[in-house]
């Protein structure tokens, strides 16, 4: 094999494969037109039997790094074509609209004409949003949409550099009625979002209760990862925890774990999004679970709560975003809790959190790989730690 080195990266640097004399074994033809551009599929090319053994090593990795030794249980695959999120780049380019994701180790956008993990509702609607943002005045260089796919429908968050005119309005009321759309909402950059146009509720299931998430809300990626994320968490509870028992769920978002862990104990649980919060608690009015389930608006990263305040419940279970709970983690460490589930998308901060625990007194109860982010380096897991 010849390579090109391109850029540092830890202790050596990272390389382009640009001649290949003897292929591997291993090495299958990628399903993806866009393979080796794209940056968000970097192992098309592994097949499958050795790339999940690898990938299910990652936690156990993890876990080594954090002082448990312990085998993991088998990954959890995911299908192709099952993605409901994704957050595309957009760039105007004279009178021609590139639409995708960001190309490897660079700020280029890769102009997407299919995806071979995004959801066929989704990636059917590649080719419209490129007709409606070329005719948006709203869109002058640059902007983003991320996309939701709710049981209502594909629901479209659109950042533009300009503001909406009138006639941006009607075009994309008009793409919405066309496309089964049940809200477009709009921001101009950064700024926070208003809905340019709302046919009908944006609404989903989570653990069987309807919730309306605000746009752009943060999902699982898959129907199938969430359900494999709520089954290893459910699982990962004690059997003989009382329904009367209190648990308290941290990050938790619009409701992904709150309303299947309502099923089993009162659950206290605690976001800092302010959307997501005002979601979570709508739901739970609306169906009458304010006995069973608490909403509180609170940043964890910056104020975590303290061991004292977690006395009395009977679990924790966490979902934090990337860079992992290590504030936190400290408190529950120092806290009498019995039983900690954490939900983690990233094995580095898993192993750092893990040994903050396992220096607490926790062991290992059990832990599940599931590739939710199918073909990247990216790994979703639920562990289970217990005193």
């Amino acid at each position: 094999m010849r390579a090109r080195p391109v850029a540092p990266r830890g202790a050596g640097r990272a390389a382009v494969a640009e001649q290949i004399d003897a292929a591997s074994a291993e090495r299958v033809s990628p399903p993806c037109r866009h393979f080796g551009a794209c940056g968000g599929c970097a192992l098309q090319h592994w097949a499958a039997a050795p790339y999940q053994a690898w990938k299910a090593a990652l936690l156990a990795a993890a876990l080594r790094r954090a002082g448990y030794d312990a085998l993991p249980a088998p990954l959890q695959p995911m299908p192709p074509r099952t993605r409901r999120r994704l957050d595309f780049a957009v760039r105007r380019r004279g009178s021609a609209i590139v639409l995708g994701l960001h190309a490897a180790r660079s700020g280029d956008i890769v102009d997407l004409a299919g995806c071979e993990v995004l959801h066929p509702t989704l990636a059917a609607l590649l080719a419209p949003l490129r007709r409606l943002l070329g005719g948006l005045t709203a869109l002058r260089r640059e902007g983003a949409v991320i996309v939701n796919l709710l049981d209502s429908g594909p629901d479209l968050l659109l950042r533009t550099d300009a503001a909406l005119t009138a006639g941006d309005r009607i075009r994309l009321t008009g793409f919405a009625a066309q496309h089964g759309a049940p809200r477009i909402a709009w921001a101009q950059g950064s700024f926070s979002p208003e809905i340019a146009c709302l046919l009908r509720p944006a609404t989903t299931q989570l653990g069987g209760v309807t919730v309306a998430p605000p746009p752009g809300a943060f999902l699982q990626a898959s129907a199938q990862g969430e359900a494999a994320i709520v089954a290893a968490m459910l699982a990962g509870l004690d059997d003989r925890m009382p329904q009367r028992a209190r648990i308290a769920e941290l990050h938790a978002g619009c409701g992904t774990l709150t309303f299947p862990l309502a099923g089993r104990a009162r659950v206290a649980a605690f976001e800092a999004d302010a959307a997501a919060a005002a979601a979570l608690l709508a739901a739970v009015n609306a169906n009458r679970l304010a006995g069973r389930i608490s909403v509180a608006r609170r940043d964890l990263v910056r104020q975590p709560l303290a061991a004292a305040e977690l006395a009395g419940f009977a679990a924790i279970v966490l979902d934090p975003p990337q860079a992992g709970a290590a504030a936190q983690i400290a408190q529950v460490a120092a806290s009498s809790i019995g039983r900690v589930v954490y939900v983690s998308c990233s094995p580095p901060a898993l192993a750092r959190d893990a040994a903050l625990l396992r220096a607490g007194g926790y062991r290992l109860l059990s832990a599940v790989p599931i590739d939710q982010f199918l073909w990247s380096p990216r790994l979703e897991s639920v562990s289970v730690f217990a005193r």
